[in-house]
């Protein structure tokens, strides 16, 4: 018997409650190879799957977490031995198949990466989907031309866990970071980070005014969506690109296609649930040699499985900053 955090659902009331629970191996879904798992991360999403399931989650009783790394306790498939470290973020782990807050999870092969040269498994669950989507993002705005030295580059929803990372990351590569908050407090953090302009929230959230405004941004990486992306879309020097990660400010989009048309802004959909493998790896192998362990390390909030009902929660509401590790053998 091993703990994991169980998500269940009255069948009465239709409410969920989550606590820590021992559960058995013969009890885990199907999958390729047995994990030892070390570490976990908490995501947006997971703040869903802790709670009321936003949708996401399909059948009760439920073990959400969307990342995990660990050790390799049992594989059938020959690319994993016992002994290998792995890390797993995404393909629906943590929503539709059991997740990472468990001291054991049970998962398909081709859902792994090896651990990447450079970083531990404390180190890969600071980072998690939220950093691997940041550096996802880092990337196709470099693979559509952008370079340091053609102006900032606009980090929104920069103290969450997505911003933080991309923030750090473009700041190490040499860009010029402008990072958005609601949170004045955060600003001596995103500073420490590597951002060198704090843009308030309130001075960019605003639906359109008009279709085209002063150009100012050489990039963006984008976890708010809504009026905000609409507002920045229109703020983009020639030619420049718009990573969009996140909807924490809606999913509609109230802008008109006129930065399209007549400054050849491109939106880029950034996905990191079913990325490619060889893509994976690229990321991965960007995270560790581009993102400074140091800034990384500044970010982390350690916790157990007995704090995430609570950090569920709080990451729903907006509260969390930076990159909370769960140590699951806590």
């Amino acid at each position: 018997m091993f703990n994991a955090l169980v998500v269940n659902k009255d069948s009465e009331s239709g409410k969920t409650s989550a606590a820590v629970e021992k559960v058995s191996l013969d009890q885990l879904p199907g999958g390729e190879v047995t994990v030892a798992v070390e570490y976990s991360t908490v995501n947006y999403k997971d703040g869903l799957c802790i709670g009321p399931g936003g949708g996401l989650v399909r059948k009760y009783p439920h073990i959400p977490g969307i990342d995990f790394s660990g050790t390799v306790e049992a594989s059938s498939d020959d690319r994993y031995k016992p002994g290998d470290k792995v890390v797993l973020t995404g393909w629906r782990v943590g929503e539709a198949h059991w997740g990472g807050y468990s001291q054991k999870a049970n998962v398909k092969a081709d859902w792994l990466v090896p651990l990447p040269k450079g970083l531990n498994s404390r180190q890969a669950m600071a980072v998690g989907t939220a950093g691997f989507t940041a550096m996802l993002s880092v990337m196709a705005l470099e693979d559509h031309g952008l370079i340091p030295g053609h102006g900032p580059v606009l980090v929104t929803g920069a103290a969450g866990g997505v911003g933080s990372v991309a923030t750090a990351i473009l700041a190490n590569l040499g860009y010029e970071v402008a990072g958005v908050t609601g949170r004045p407090e955060a600003a001596e953090y995103l500073t420490s980070l590597g951002a060198t302009q704090i843009v308030a929230r309130d001075e960019i959230n605003e639906t359109v005014k008009r279709p085209l405004e002063a150009e100012s941004w050489a990039g963006c990486v984008d976890a708010v969506g809504g009026a905000m992306l609409a507002r920045v879309l229109g703020q983009m020097k020639y030619g420049a690109s718009v990573a969009a990660v996140g909807l924490a400010g809606g999913a509609g989009l109230p802008a008109t296609v006129i930065p399209f048309l007549l400054r050849g802004v491109n939106l880029l959909g950034i996905d990191s649930v079913m990325q490619p493998y060889d893509n994976r790896l690229r990321a991965w192998q960007r995270v560790a040699s581009d993102l400074p362990m140091d800034k990384l390390e500044a970010m982390i909030q350690p916790a157990s499985l007995s704090d995430l009902p609570q950090l569920g929660e709080a990451i729903l509401k907006g509260e969390i900053k930076g990159r909370v590790v769960v140590d699951v053998n806590a």
